[in-house]
């Protein structure tokens, strides 16, 4: 789980220089977005404790926690926090269970447009519950227990609502069939850790069941994978320079969109098991023009892949297309960011654009706007010509445990610039 480390701790700008291509090995942390829907965040481990849960950490091993529930129930807890969380929405099925009501603030984290709580609301609809809107957020109230199996369909594949339906079917012990679910990495994570607790989990493209387990079950450890999208930065990173570098950590099936739109502009990526190889020494200028398409449906591209993949793309011939739907918000803060570096990019619609390459990019001070934003910074800023200063560093630390420290290790010109 993403942890500041002392170096960055007092840094107010990253400093970003052209170098060497850039070589060597790196392992990726902990995917925030799959520890997300399973500790529900890192960052929420203090929402937990005021919920009346122990959170602890193991001598010796920083990177588990170890939560249990406290033998007395306490009154609702207040969340103003959960504030600064994009996906606290997963914190509303364990409080129901425990209180029979949530109440939170709308959804936080990285501005890239609204997200949405309708579907969710709709979700705890089909299970009897009842929500209501204010100006302070939202309360979810438990209704009448009842029993059966749980069916819905979404109307759309959002990875949120489909945690939170598999969450409020364990906090319920109803068996659910969800239909036209995302069945994304971070979605079978959780279905995973839920059979090793004695459920009985499926997951297609068009279903997903969930059926609760006939006797309890005992103790169980989960493991977060490894960040898909911390190596998919770091695999845009080292094409960029024209290296090669070696990412462990990552699930293979995770990458492989991220690696098909490598493949397309050039680049020889190896996919193996648990690391992937990219080798951008020879035919960075053979490649096909690329369509960066974010996308819900299975196989296709993560949203998150998509900032990379331009500022990698900035640097490699053709004219490449670009489009993010399913953050509205991602362009505008990007875009402009990439500009103040010289970037020449075509915005077509608030969530489409394309550019032309190769373009001659000129170091500049940027902004870390979102988290996604910062690495994609991070990656331009490894060919502009003269420093790259990057600020908004909390974003980027939200979302990386040591992500400059990571290009460090595979050879990259950054260094922290304190007051």
């Amino acid at each position: 789980m993403p942890t500041t480390p002392p170096s960055l701790t007092a840094a107010e700008v990253i400093a970003v220089r052209p170098g060497p291509p850039l070589t060597g090995t790196v392992a990726v942390d902990g995917s925030k977005n799959a520890a997300l829907p399973l500790l529900a965040a890192a960052a929420a481990l203090d929402l937990i404790q005021q919920a009346g849960w122990h959170v602890a950490q193991p001598v010796g091993e920083p990177t588990t926690a170890v939560i249990v529930p406290a033998e007395s129930r306490r009154s609702l807890p207040e969340l103003p926090t959960a504030a600064h969380i994009r996906a606290s929405y997963y914190l509303v099925p364990a409080l129901l269970a425990r209180y029979g009501e949530a109440r939170l603030p709308g959804p936080g984290g990285c501005r890239i447009g609204a997200r949405g709580m309708d579907l969710h609301f709709k979700v705890y609809e089909a299970f009897g519950d009842r929500s209501l809107v204010d100006d302070s957020g939202y309360r979810i109230e438990s209704g009448t227990p009842r029993t059966g199996t749980v069916s819905l369909v979404l109307p759309f594949r959002s990875r949120g609502a489909t945690v939170v339906a598999i969450l409020r079917a364990v906090t319920t012990g109803r068996p659910l069939r969800l239909g036209e679910p995302n069945p994304s990495p971070e979605v079978l994570c959780v279905l995973d850790a839920l059979n090793q607790a004695g459920w009985e989990g499926r997951a297609g493209e068009r279903l997903i069941t969930l059926s609760p387990p006939c006797s309890a079950s005992n103790d169980t450890e989960w493991v977060v994978p490894g960040d898909k999208v911390e190596a998919g930065t770091l695999a845009c990173a080292v094409a960029t320079t024209g290296g090669i570098g070696r990412i462990e950590g990552a699930q293979a099936e995770d990458m492989s969109p991220l690696v098909a739109a490598l493949r397309r502009l050039g680049i020889s990526v190896s996919n193996e098991a648990n690391a992937l190889t990219v080798n951008a020494e020879d035919g960075r200028t053979t490649g096909r023009p690329l369509r960066a398409i974010a996308s819900l449906i299975p196989g296709g591209l993560d949203a998150d892949f998509e900032p990379p993949l331009m500022a990698l793309a900035l640097g490699l011939p053709g004219t490449h297309l670009f489009a993010d739907s399913i953050n509205p918000g991602r362009h505008g803060n990007l875009l402009p960011q990439l500009a103040r570096l010289g970037a020449g990019i075509e915005e077509m619609s608030p969530t489409e654009c394309r550019l032309t390459g190769p373009q001659h990019l000129i170091g500049a001070g940027v902004e870390a706007t979102d988290i996604r934003t910062g690495s994609a910074l991070m990656v331009a800023g490894l060919t502009a010509q003269g420093v790259t200063t990057l600020g908004g560093l909390d974003q980027l630390r939200r979302g990386h445990a040591d992500l400059p420290g990571k290009l460090r290790t595979l050879g990259a010109d950054i260094c922290e610039v304190t007051p």
